[in-house]
């Protein structure tokens, strides 16, 4: 039986409202440094750093794109402008990893020491994968494949989110980070929740595998193998 059009609609709009959100927070977090960095007068960006800043920043774009293509009935399009997707999931996994790998050799971390920080990067980099891989193998399976990728991008959130500034949000830590990541995927999770009447379960073992990555990044990140792995991955 095929979908109601006020609920297709509905659901429609949750990834609008999605990709959005996701670009908000992005810009919101790297203004300062990178989209504003001229009005800021930051510091000069590394090569790299530029490049990582586009290919991150194109990819949350594509995400807009791409949903809007389907929203106006463009499915052709959509499949074709997926194929750049692909590569570009791959440029984010090449700049996201490397990036968080030069960082960590060159001593920059928010607190932690840089080779037990590099975990939370490489874990992002890992989870954003395994979303965007299942996502695209379920490519013609629609309702699990819009699902996964809209997670792949409010899942990989919480670099943004820790650069948002504002002070007291900044005073608690790297858990507020990580719980307002969690909390943004569970809203999307309940919005679909709620307006189709059940968890889908692209939904359901797409948010416990973002969920349940943090603890696992964090028991991971003292422990002696950890630790012989980011020696190694950063010399």
């Amino acid at each position: 039986m095929a979908m109601p059009p006020v609920r297709r609609d509905s659901e429609r709009r949750l990834y609008t409202i999605g990709a959005l959100i996701a670009l908000l927070v992005v810009f919101a977090g790297f203004a300062k440094t990178y989209y504003l960095k001229l009005a800021f007068g930051t510091p000069p960006l590394s090569l790299l750093q530029q490049a990582h800043g586009l290919v991150m920043s194109s990819w949350f774009v594509l995400f807009l794109i791409q949903v809007r293509l389907i929203a106006s009935g463009r499915r052709d399009l959509h499949r074709r402008v997926g194929v750049v997707g692909a590569l570009l999931a791959l440029a984010v996994l090449a700049m996201g990893t490397t990036t968080a790998i030069v960082a960590a050799r060159l001593g920059h971390s928010p607190g932690p020491p840089p080779l037990v920080f590099l975990v939370v990067p490489l874990g992002d980099m890992t989870v954003f994968a395994l979303l965007v891989g299942a996502g695209l193998w379920f490519r013609r399976r629609s309702d699990i494949h819009k699902r996964l990728m809209l997670l792949s991008c409010v899942g990989i959130l919480t670099a943004a989110i820790a650069r948002i500034p504002i002070p007291p949000f900044h005073a608690a830590g790297i858990p507020a980070f990580f719980m307002t990541t969690i909390v943004i995927v569970i809203a999307c999770v309940a919005y679909d929740t709620v307006h189709n009447r059940r968890l889908h379960p692209a939904f359901g073992w797409g948010a416990l595998l973002i969920i349940v990555s943090w603890p696992l990044r964090l028991a991971l990140s003292g422990t002696a193998a950890w630790l012989a792995f980011a020696t190694w991955a950063t010399r």
